[in-house]
């Protein structure tokens, strides 16, 4: 049975902030390292689909699991399906407000995805494009990627156990694995204090605000339509998955607390302003460590730098 966090009882280990984050960590680390045992049990699985919602965790995690199947003696390449974007240029499918549809999954070149695919299981050599995310434009032909026999390719993206995606791909080949942020923060009383998706929301605002330059207001702004896109483009997938991983770090609330309460903070008048003092509210319950304690390797580090 999943053990149930309430703040209270975070706080309470946050005594020993040191020492709280490197056993999260290590928990974490643990459950990738039993999936890559997997994998490398199987040899004829040569291509890890990893997916998982905004924020959830999931170019660490495949940082991690390439990480950990080299050690082992599989040399493993991580491909990002958000290289695959559109130009903002180019333009996107529009949502049924007429707004552009970033999440759906012809939002990604689907022709150059199916090709570069291609050209990596037979030629086992392909250039691949970069996406930028500051200039909204992408580079063709950046890297290339060379593949010898015992290789692994790890794709990871929100749209990596779509059958668009996975239906070009010999089954027998693939290894799928969902992760996503799979527990809850409670209050003393059972009630639900932090949901999943606030969560992974609190993760988003502080790591978009750090290294995408997008404003508070911004981040809530997409929200809506983030997680209409999750609704429609991946949660009917996540049970073709092989594996699921809980990318839920307990220390999360306190650590991140920092960078997010004074955002939140900024946002005192507008359509969030609301939204924004529940979620700086709720932050300021829990006992603060700052982020620089947290292992370099963290998964938590993919949000805070």
């Amino acid at each position: 049975m999943k053990e149930k966090y309430t703040y209270k009882k975070i706080n309470n280990i946050a005594l020993a902030p040191a020492e709280f984050v490197k056993a999260c960590s290590a928990a974490y680390h643990e459950k990738v390292e039993e999936t890559a045992r997997d994998i490398f049990a199987d040899r004829s699985k040569k291509i890890v689909m990893l997916a998982g919602p905004s924020s959830s965790g999931k170019t660490t995690t495949a940082k991690l699991l390439s990480q950990k199947l080299e050690a082992k003696g599989s040399r493993a390449y991580t491909v990002s399906l958000d290289d695959f974007y559109h130009p903002h240029s180019v333009g996107y499918p529009l949502d049924e407000n007429g707004e552009p549809d970033y999440e759906c999954v012809e939002a990604l070149d689907i022709e150059l995805l199916h090709m570069c695919f291609g050209e990596l299981i037979r030629k086992g050599r392909a250039d691949l494009p970069v996406f930028d995310f500051m200039t909204g434009e992408r580079k063709n032909n950046a890297k290339t990627v060379e593949l010898s026999e015992n290789d692994v390719i790890i794709v990871e993206g929100l749209h990596a156990l779509n059958p668009v995606i996975t239906d070009t791909l010999n089954e027998e080949n693939l290894y799928k694995i969902y992760v996503s942020v799979s527990s809850r923060v409670y209050e003393d009383d059972g009630s639900v204090l932090f949901s999943k998706r606030d969560l992974r929301f609190i993760r988003r605002m502080v790591r978009d605000f750090s290294f995408r330059s997008t404003s508070v207001e911004e981040t809530f702004d997409i929200w809506e339509r983030v997680m209409r896109g999750e609704d429609k483009y991946l949660f009917p997938f996540e049970n073709r998955a092989d594996i699921k991983l809980d990318s839920f770090h307990p220390c999360e609330s306190c650590v991140l607390s920092g960078k997010a309460i004074p955002l939140l903070e900024h946002v005192k008048d507008g359509e969030f302003a609301e939204k924004a003092n529940l979620l700086k509210n709720k932050l300021g319950l829990f006992r603060n460590i700052n982020y620089s304690v947290l292992p370099e390797n963290s998964l938590l580090r993919e949000f805070t730098g």
